[in-house]
């Protein structure tokens, strides 16, 4: 039987599982509990199924449905997940995975940008301009030739691609383990980056759809497309479509969970 998106497969949890940080041990909190008072702490696996269905549904966290447990307790540990950096494990232990089982496909990359709504958001926020004004976020990706996220920044809808080079670049969550030859492509958005670009060894391919689709024509294989490809994979996660996360931090780790999860449904552990 088919699994809905937003379950959690045993296989999947003895990924997730030896990452959960302890609970915080309260030595009042242990005697109370001892004597039969307060209430027991949530079952991590219920709390990460209960993340993952937010993020997959897109529903508000105080809507969770009850058989998760309570709304308020699961955003808690979201957020004290997040502070520990369990997601970004999460990400860079799947990543370390598929480099072993399928290997990373590092000659071709590519990077680009996609804006999203970001009504309630304060931090990395900016005016989009393709919304009138009203409040943004982009995310800056970089994929493999499979379009594997291998980094992923965070900033306001009024950054420009070609500023954000330097970031994506320096935040890769994994790099090659011998040195390789590395093919970076984008579209005219990066105009002007082809140094920072080299500064990382990488080859830039930097061409306007116009040229691609010329280059095309005479026998140049169209690689960027990968990297819209994996921007249409997060879109799937609804609680990424529109950001209602207020801080910079708790929307970084959906974007890492998303990822890490893109990952293992290509090792087909979801």
């Amino acid at each position: 039987m088919a699994m809905n998106s937003w379950e959690v497969s045993d296989t999947f949890w003895s990924k997730v599982e030896p990452l959960i940080p302890r609970a915080r041990r309260d030595s009042n909190r242990e005697y109370q509990r001892r004597r039969g008072a307060g209430r027991k702490p949530l079952e991590a696996r219920r709390v990460f199924e209960g993340i993952v269905y937010v993020l997959r549904t897109g529903i508000q966290w105080k809507a969770l449905p009850r058989e998760y447990g309570s709304s308020s307790s699961i955003h808690r540990y979201f957020q004290r997940w997040s502070k520990a950096g369990l997601f970004q494990k999460l990400w860079k232990k799947g990543l370390a995975e598929y480099d072993e089982l399928e290997g990373i496909s590092w000659r071709w990359q590519s990077i680009d940008g996609a804006m999203n709504k970001a009504p309630l958001a304060r931090e990395a926020v900016g005016p989009n301009p393709t919304d009138r004004g009203k409040n943004g976020t982009k995310r800056h990706v970089l994929v493999d030739e499979r379009g594997i996220p291998l980094s992923i920044v965070v900033t306001g809808a009024n950054r420009n691609d070609v500023t954000q080079v330097n970031a994506v670049l320096s935040a890769r969550m994994r790099k090659p383990r011998v040195r390789t030859k590395q093919n970076l492509c984008a579209d005219a958005g990066y105009t002007g980056s082809g140094e920072v670009m080299k500064a990382y060894r990488y080859i830039p391919h930097i061409r306007p759809r116009g040229e691609e689709k010329i280059a095309v024509r005479q026998g140049y294989k169209a690689r960027r497309w990968i990297v819209e490809v994996a921007h249409s994979w997060f879109n799937r996660f609804r609680k990424l479509l529109v950001r209602f996360e207020k801080t910079h931090a708790a929307y970084e780790a959906l974007f890492q969970l998303a990822a890490c999860m893109i990952i293992y449904k290509k090792l087909a552990v979801i």
